[in-house]
């Protein structure tokens, strides 16, 4: 039986380079974003669902992620509508993904895990961190959004501190090879837990 472990963290807190040190030290890793890309592309289960509502959302066989924004800030229900279709579609994924790998730590690695109550089903979390100033200084060195969409994306996540506080283990990400030794230590203490179940 796999040991389930749920990795959050806010924008910009290191989650995804996080996430690549588990698989890298043999732990099984689900991508909740990966999954979603996978649903929109062409052939994917979310773009026949998504098309029948919202027909402009597809662009050359595929859900565009510009035109979902352009539905969504046109019509304030669209969100729900899109959640609805795509959340069980990824859920599947999920499920599946449970079913079939090997590892004995599958770590789930979803944005919004508190958020969306995906800690239930988990045998522990793991929430990246780093400071409020690196935060930002990070997110505004990748180029891809202004002060205000970052500052806007981040009131929408559930603060730092909370998620740091409902979490089991928490892992800072100043540097890569503090990150890399608490992976360690945490990979080490489920095994040590596990081992004696």
């Amino acid at each position: 039986m796999s040991f389930c472990l749920g990795l959050t963290g806010s924008i910009g807190m290191g989650k995804s380079t996080t996430a690549q040190m588990f698989a890298d030290a043999g732990c099984a890793l689900w991508d909740a974003d990966a999954a979603v890309h996978r649903l929109y592309a062409p052939g994917g289960a979310a773009v026949r669902p998504v098309a029948q509502v919202f027909p402009t959302a597809v662009v050359d066989g595929a859900i565009s992620r510009d035109a979902l924004k352009q539905i969504i800030t046109a019509d304030e229900t669209a969100l729900k509508t899109i959640e609805g279709i795509v959340h069980p579609l990824v859920a599947a994924d999920r499920a599946a993904f449970r079913a079939s790998a090997q590892a004995d730590i599958l770590v789930f690695d979803i944005p919004l895990l508190f958020e969306t109550g995906g800690d239930a089903s988990m045998d522990a979390v793991a929430c990246v961190s780093v400071s409020d100033d690196e935060q930002e200084r990070r997110v505004m060195a990748r180029g891809t959004m202004t002060l205000a969409q970052f500052r806007q994306i981040k009131a929408k996540q559930m603060p730092n501190r909370e998620k740091c506080a409902r979490s089991d283990f928490v892992i800072v990400t100043d540097t890569l090879d503090h990150a890399r030794g608490q992976v360690q230590d945490v990979i080490r203490q489920i095994r040590a837990k596990t081992d004696n179940a």
